[in-house]
């Protein structure tokens, strides 16, 4: 075992240096930094799973040589051609080709050593790194953009329900003395890809049927939205009765998100509960 855990120690390091640099670069623009701060928590996420499973995982090992070594070329070939024909990608996607073929490479090299029905048993760790690949920009557009829609449709509720006089053009409600602009950066994609990573690990471990943890990961967007909600009126109401500064600047406007998170995590927790509770 010692050998094949050293080339196995060997394939990860490679693999991680494989997305270093993309990785580093993309963490380091402005604008995608927000959204993919969790990337650095996932292998370490996912290295705790191997451990925890490494009796099972390494102990018996059957290399499988065909799909090992079809992924371990289809990780290096994908590689090659996003370092050097793909160059007119935009960042975010030119990364995400490198980060799936390193993953490609490494799941290779796994079969390589310890064989198919070693990642059949226990796939969830690999599958999980999944969540380190940036999503193509043109999903994540969408995504952003029915999350605003969403939630802006969510605080117009919570206008009425407050009292507030408000008028409402498009994303802005006019309130009095202030207008408010339910804007992309407003829709809550950093929390909302927290809560969905979080979800598939609680479904992993607390849940035994795969339509329970479906029904656990889509529960994040109706709970986003309305913690998307409540913070907009928040902020609201506080700018209006209070002091219009609480939506131009402030703590809870620029670092006051996991005031709010919290109580979505916790509805997240109901919802697992009552999973949990029903055959």
């Amino acid at each position: 075992m010692g050998k094949r855990f050293s080339l196995f120690a060997g394939a990860t390091l490679f693999a991680a240096a494989m997305v270093f640099d993309p990785l580093r670069e993309l963490m380091d623009s402005a604008k995608r930094s927000d959204y993919y701060s969790h990337i650095i928590l996932i292998p370490l996420v996912t290295g705790y799973l191997i451990y925890s499973q490494k009796k099972d995982l390494l102990g018996n090992p059957t290399p499988s040589y065909g799909a090992g070594g079809l992924l371990t070329l289809l990780g290096m070939a994908l590689y090659a051609l996003g370092f050097y024909r793909l160059k007119e990608l935009n960042l975010n996607d030119q990364v995400a080709l490198l980060v799936l073929a390193a993953i490609l490479f490494w799941v290779g090299g796994f079969l390589l050593l310890y064989g198919l029905e070693a990642f059949r048993r226990n796939s969830f760790p690999f599958l999980f790194l999944l969540f380190m690949i940036p999503l193509p920009h043109a999903l994540m557009s969408q995504i952003i953009y029915a999350l605003q829609v969403a939630s802006t449709e969510v605080s117009e509720v919570l206008y009425f329900l407050s009292g507030v006089p408000y008028q409402r053009e498009g994303f802005v409600f006019h309130l009095p003395g202030i207008s408010v602009e339910v804007a992309e950066v407003c829709s809550g994609i950093r929390s909302s890809l927290a809560l969905f990573i979080t979800s598939i690990l609680a479904g992993h471990f607390f849940l035994d049927r795969l339509w329970k943890k479906a029904i656990l990961a889509a529960a994040v967007f109706p709970v986003t939205v309305f913690k998307n909600g409540a913070r907009i009126l928040t902020l609201s109401l506080l700018g209006v009765y209070v002091d219009p500064k609480f939506l131009t600047g402030g703590f809870l406007h620029q670092s006051g998100g996991f005031l709010f998170f919290i109580p979505a995590l916790g509805l997240l927790g109901l919802t697992l509960w009552a999973l949990r509770r029903k055959g």
